[in-house]
């Protein structure tokens, strides 16, 4: 192959690259925007009321870590079959699918349910704010299983190909909750336009109102969702029996599990890592809030790239192409490099304008811009360990990003954070100088994976 050739593959590889990824991070955006939106607009109430609507959002991580991860192994068997052009297996996959959103939506629903009293007593929440961050969770937590359907089947969709459906859902997700937003937590108001006085409609329900709007458009996400799997060409479940699948659960349940448990194990090391937070007090509670919902836009280009490569790398497994497999690794480090070098760059320099759209404290947005930037140093590092990872759930191997991942949460950054603050008196600075030591270990380890080979299984069948 001349050298032209091979040009022209590579930018062709990447356009397949870019036209995948960038639906997912415009869905990821509007999944963003929601979060922005809630903070920002209930950030006008106070910051009590950004602490209680940030005090149990690491729950929520905890929760839908555990369903993105069944999502994880439909991804891989779906996207296998597609690899090898088995639409009718692919659709009997999606049945199995729809069996579990059924199942873990409607017990998921029961459990966030029964436990939104206790949970902010749990997450050590200021005794003031406990009752309303309490009814904030229940509210956002009722419309559960039409949230599993979006998550889930979101993925089987992107597995397949379809990575605008997804982010369309998402567009139609962020304005519902916008508009509610706008008409359910400010009071009735008055103000003059061209010299006429205008009357915005408002119920005034404060933090309460950020609640139902959003369950409102998640659930709305989640009917939708299932809608469009129902209706789609290659992975419809329609005509397909519910009954459970020994071999595809078991298949699925083989990649699921070891993802399951290193998102629940992570997921719970935030929770805990909140919860040191919170007790330091309510100014670091909002930081660490406002903190974290402008860093999330941030790492959307990297997460984007995640399910690309995720999904390609599944289909030149199930195609058995080794040399495809092999481009696609070359292809995606120096794009998601370049990325998140770009986003760091402009998370340090813009921090404390971002921070102070969302609080009006002085202690607050300095003390969340500093630690947006300590973390922004270190996003070009952590997006290659994003990119591996993906890759190597794409093929089915989780087992290794179960270990590095528990070992980075609880053996640096829980550990290091309790010693902070906890023994040492130390602050939120410190907090998020231990989760930065934590993604820079996941950088090494993930990087030595890399250069063995190990996260690809074609290489080491050809070795063996």
């Amino acid at each position: 192959m001349d050298k032209k050739t091979r040009q022209n593959r590579s930018w062709a590889m990447a356009g397949v690259i870019l036209g995948l990824a960038w639906p997912t991070m415009l869905e990821q955006v509007m999944q963003t925007a929601v979060q922005y939106i809630d903070t920002a607009m209930v950030g006008a109430l106070g910051t009590q009321a950004t602490a209680a609507v940030g005090a149990t959002s690491t729950v929520g991580w905890l929760v839908f870590s555990t369903i993105s991860a069944i999502g994880t192994g439909f991804l891989a068997v779906i996207a296998r079959a597609c690899g090898a052009d088995d639409r009718s297996a692919a659709r009997h996959i999606a049945s199995q699918a729809v069996l579990l959103v059924l199942v873990t939506g409607t017990a998921f629903t029961v459990l966030t349910l029964a436990l939104s009293g206790r949970i902010p007593v749990w997450m050590q929440v200021d005794k003031g704010i406990q009752k309303l961050a309490s009814t904030y969770f229940f509210i956002l937590y009722l419309p559960m299983l039409p949230r599993t359907a979006s998550t889930i089947f979101g993925t089987v969709l992107r597995a397949a190909g379809d990575t605008k459906t997804p982010m369309k859902v998402g567009v139609f997700v962020n304005i519902i909750n916008v508009v509610l937003n706008f008409l359910l937590i400010y009071p009735v108001r008055t103000f003059s336009l061209l010299g006429l006085d205008v009357t915005i409609p408002g119920a005034g329900l404060g933090v309460i109102g950020a609640a139902v709007a959003s369950a409102v458009a998640y659930a709305w996400g989640g009917l939708h969702s299932t809608v469009v799997l129902w209706r789609h060409p290659v992975v419809s479940p329609r005509g397909q029996r519910l009954r459970p699948d020994k071999k595809i659960l078991k298949s699925c349940m083989r990649i699921t599990l070891p993802n399951m448990l290193q998102r629940f194990g992570t997921s719970l090391g935030y929770v805990a890592f909140a919860s040191m937070i919170n007790s330091i007090g309510e100014v670091a509670t909002a930081a660490h809030t406002i903190a974290n919902t402008v860093e999330s836009a941030f790492y959307i280009p990297g997460y984007g790239m995640q399910t690309a490569a995720a999904t390609l790398a599944g289909n030149a497994y199930g195609a058995r192409d080794g040399k495809r497999m092999k481009s696609l690794a070359s292809m995606f480090i120096p794009i998601e490099i370049a990325l998140m070098v770009l986003s760091g760059t402009a998370l340090f320099v813009s921090a404390p304008v971002l921070v102070g759209l969302f609080s009006d404290n002085s202690r607050v947005i300095a003390l969340g811009s500093n630690v947006l930037r300590m973390v922004a140093v270190s996003e070009p590092l952590y997006g290659f360990s994003i990119i591996i990872e993906g890759m190597m759930l794409g093929v089915g191997k989780t087992k290794a990003p179960f270990l590095f991942n528990l070992t980075g949460m609880w053996g640096v950054r829980i550990v290091c954070t309790f010693f902070c603050t906890q023994r040492l008196g130390m602050g939120l600075t410190a907090a998020w100088a231990c989760m930065i030591a934590h993604n820079m270990l996941l950088f090494v380890l993930y990087l030595v994976c890399y250069l063995r080979g190990t996260w690809n299984p074609l290489k080491e069948k050809k070795e063996c």
